[in-house]
């Protein structure tokens, strides 16, 4: 049963239809505006994968990290060579002394006096501790390789993190003018339907404040695109306003849960620095141990002076030989301070390989949820659209009051809003199965490429 007649108002409900837009109808997007007026940039996801690697101050600075530990090495190796310094002085003596030899006056004290020595120094024997030190050495530059590594999977999973972000705030903008666009249609109607009697202005005023609702959530679809944008040209050091294209093929398929476990703890950075960080421990419990050793060097000096007693030039050569007796304890509490700290070094080697693999299984998690929720979405959004159209269909033949009519719009407005955000959320998650795998770099840059 009708719950009011059209004829009377059925010329302006033709007029009405003819001048709505269609349904779901996108709103022609503005062109992009910026303050500083400059051209947006359009990148690709590899452009910027790409660019972040390049060009990213947070990750220049870590690499510089593996500089300045081969640099620690250099200083390392120079412990076992030789060493060449030359010194020299000159003096001047209130008096003079000398006296005569066999016809010959020797100076013994000369007023103005001047020498100068060469000295060659070379360990031979510390108890192997320089060797443990170069060792060492070589495991920092390893630590500050990993360590390297492991920024570089931070930096591509928040630029891939924000590159979607951008895409979904695109999305959303679009998803969000389509309802703006099924709003103003609404209101479009009902004016008509009031101007020719056959409702109250009370439908017309509701639609106008759900036109400013809607626009209030474009505004909101507009401000998390533009963040996400801001967020990606940090991870780029852009200044310039950013364009993204959606990449055809984002992730492989993935791998079964065990086996993408293994390669996390063979794979991920934190596994691996930990390893070097308890092989570093390991060397510097046998490093103090070797304290109690003693310590063999040659030293070789030449000499050269003014004063000719007992002569003006010569050389010595000497061994050193140092044993330690007795330190107050010292070696021993630092044999038991480097122990500790291998236990450490163990227990965090430990924590880390656990953490990994739970991270995976995490992940994992994350990633069925996602996908059965897109699923859903996607569902709810295929009857949301039949709803739509029924209502819509009988609102028109006034068959449905107009809060009918709006529950199905706003029910075909979440759902829409439903399918565009969790889409972001399966790519995310997914895009977080692969770092917990420590396999990001590899996947992304090979993806981002195709």
């Amino acid at each position: 049963m009708r719950i009011v007649s059209i004829w009377p108002g059925a010329l302006a409900l033709v007029l009405a239809f003819q001048a709505a837009p269609v349904q779901g109808q996108d709103l022609p997007a503005a062109p992009a505006a910026t303050a500083s007026g400059q051209p947006a940039l359009t990148l690709t996801l590899a452009d910027a994968l790409r660019r972040a690697l390049a060009a990213n101050p947070n990750l220049s600075a870590s690499r510089l990290e593996i500089a300045a530990a081969q640099a620690q090495k250099d200083i390392a190796v120079s412990a076992v060579l030789p060493h060449l310094q030359a010194t020299g002085n000159y003096l001047y003596n209130s008096v003079e002394s000398a006296f005569d030899f066999g016809g010959r006056r020797v100076l013994l004290l000369p007023r103005n006096d001047w020498n100068a020595k060469l000295t060659l120094t070379q360990p031979i024997y510390a108890g192997n501790r320089d060797r443990k030190a170069l060792s060492q050495a070589r495991l920092g530059i390893q630590s500050a390789e990993q360590g390297t590594a492991g920024a570089e999977e931070q930096l591509l999973l928040a630029v891939v993190s924000d590159y979607l972000g951008v895409l979904e705030g695109q999305e959303l903008l679009a998803v969000e003018r389509r309802n703006l666009a099924l709003t103003q249609e609404r209101r479009t109607l009902a004016q008509n339907l009031f101007e020719a009697g056959e409702t109250t202005r009370v439908d017309t005023l509701r639609a106008e404040a759900d036109i400013k609702a809607a626009l209030r959530r474009v505004a909101d679809a507009q401000r998390l695109r533009d963040q996400a944008e801001s967020r990606l040209r940090l991870d780029l050091a852009l200044e310039q306003p950013l364009a993204v294209v959606e990449p055809a093929a984002l992730f492989p398929r993935l791998e079964d849960e065990a086996a993408l476990v293994a390669a996390a703890e063979r794979q991920r950075p934190e596994v691996a620095a930990a390893e070097i960080a308890l092989a570093t421990a390991r060397l510097e419990v046998a490093k103090q141990r070797g304290a109690y050793f003693p310590v063999l060097s040659a030293e070789g000096d030449f000499f050269t002076q003014r004063s000719a007693f007992p002569a003006d030039r010569y050389g010595q050569l000497a061994l050193k030989l140092t044993v330690p007796i007795y330190q107050g304890g010292e070696t021993k509490a630092r044999i038991a301070l480097a122990g500790d700290r291998q236990r450490q070094a163990e227990l965090r080697l430990e924590d880390a390989r656990r953490t990994v693999r739970e991270e995976v299984r995490r992940a994992f998690i994350d990633l069925t949820s996602a996908e059965a929720s897109l699923g859903l979405a996607r569902d709810q959004l295929a009857a949301s659209e039949a709803e739509y159209s029924q209502a819509a269909d009988l609102y028109r033949a006034q068959e449905l009051t107009t809060l009918d009519a709006e529950a199905a719009e706003t029910s075909l407005a979440e759902a829409r809003r439903a399918v565009a955000t969790s889409k972001l959320d399966r790519q995310l998650a997914e895009l977080r199965v692969w770092a917990a795998a420590g396999m990001l770099k590899q996947t992304v840059l090979q993806e981002g490429a195709r």
